[in-house]
Order: C-alpha cells, then structure tokens, then sequence
C-alpha cells in the first residue's frame, strides 16, 4: 500500500522515526540498525515500509534498504515472531548475517535478539531454511559490499569461508569474520589467518 515514504527527517526516538512529507508527519517504527543509518535531523531520506493492519492497530514499519524490507517480511511470516520479534532480530543482526545464520542452523546467533528464545529461533531456522540458498546469500552480500566500493574476490572469500566451517566454527561466524578482513590482492590463507584473528575477539 505504502511502498516507500521521502520527506525530512524531523524526529528520532527509540526505535521510532518522523518523516514529514507533503505536510503529513509518518510514524515509522524501524529497527536500531536504522537509527545509526539516519542523515542528520531535517535532512531529506528515503524510508521503505510495511504497513502492518490489524483489528487494533495499524503501524507504519520502515527500513533503509529493499532487501531489509524483504527480510521483514519473511520473518513475521514465521509462526511465534510478529513485528516486535522481527524488528528485535534486525536490531542485532543484518539481513546478511541472518542468511548465513539461518543457513548454517546458528540458532544461538539468532536467540541474542531481545525476546527471542532458543525455540523461537530454531523454529525461524526451520521454516525459512528451505527458502534461502547459500549462492543467493553470497550474491547477496557480494552486491552488498560492492555498492559501498569495498573490494571482494567472491571465490578466495568462499574458500575461507568454507576452511573456517571445517574447522568447526559456524557458518554465520566464518563468514561474519571474513567480511572484516580485506581480501583484495589476498590470498586463501591470508584470509584465514587474518579471519581466526577477528574469531578471537568474538
């Protein structure tokens, strides 16, 4: 119904943003990770939303990107998780991150979520596992990082992801390490070395 709002930013509180547009002030409510996002107030930005209706409510929810919308979505369509749970989950974990840990049974990541438990959490695993794809998840984070200029060789950074997880970490935390060493001009073992630094200081 409402696919994206733009207008000034005119207010901030936690976990709850105003965009005034053509005179009308939108409630947005929006995941922590916006907030650190946010131009400064009275700049102009750009807000996808979902709009969320029910017997007694009608909420306004709102994310940076298309992809974050779309994460959203499939998480309140997991039975136990509505808009409180999913936006919990956006607040400490990125679309991508999420991927990997869902992908990888990394219920553990995903249950550091405010009110979310280690069942809420093996059941989101469950009924999503089955509609993501590792070659979409690193396609994903691929264009990710390519649309904020960062240098990425997909296969080096697959291989390393790939060595850690034999090594026993999980997959959410091989990649997560991965994505914080550059790996331009690097080869595969530079990589892990540089990534099992980054796994010490998790």
């Amino acid at each position: 119904m409402i696919s994206y709002v733009k207008g000034r930013l005119t207010e901030i509180d936690e976990n709850t943003i105003v965009i005034e547009t053509a005179g009308i002030g939108y409630n947005i409510q929006v995941p922590g990770s916006v907030l650190s996002q946010l131009p400064s107030m009275g700049s102009e930005v750009k807000i996808y939303t979902y709009l969320y209706i029910r017997e007694d409510a009608m909420n306004l929810y709102g994310f940076m990107s298309r992809d974050d919308l779309k994460v959203f979505k499939l998480l309140i369509g997991v039975s136990g998780i509505g808009p409180k749970g999913a936006l919990a989950v956006l607040s400490v974990m990125t679309p991508d991150d999420l991927r990997f840990a869902i992908l990888a049974g990394d219920a553990k990541a995903i249950s550091k979520a405010p009110g979310v438990g280690a069942k809420t959490a093996q059941r989101l695993i469950i009924e999503l596992k089955d509609k993501l794809s590792l070659e979409d998840a690193f396609r994903i984070k691929s264009e990710h990082t390519a649309a904020v200029n960062v240098p990425v060789d997909s296969k080096v950074k697959d291989e390393a992801v790939m060595a850690l997880v034999a090594l026993g970490y999980s997959q959410s935390e091989a990649f997560r390490a991965v994505n914080m060493v550059e790996t331009a001009d690097a080869d595969v073992e530079q990589v892990i070395k540089q990534a099992l630094s980054k796994l010490l200081m998790f």
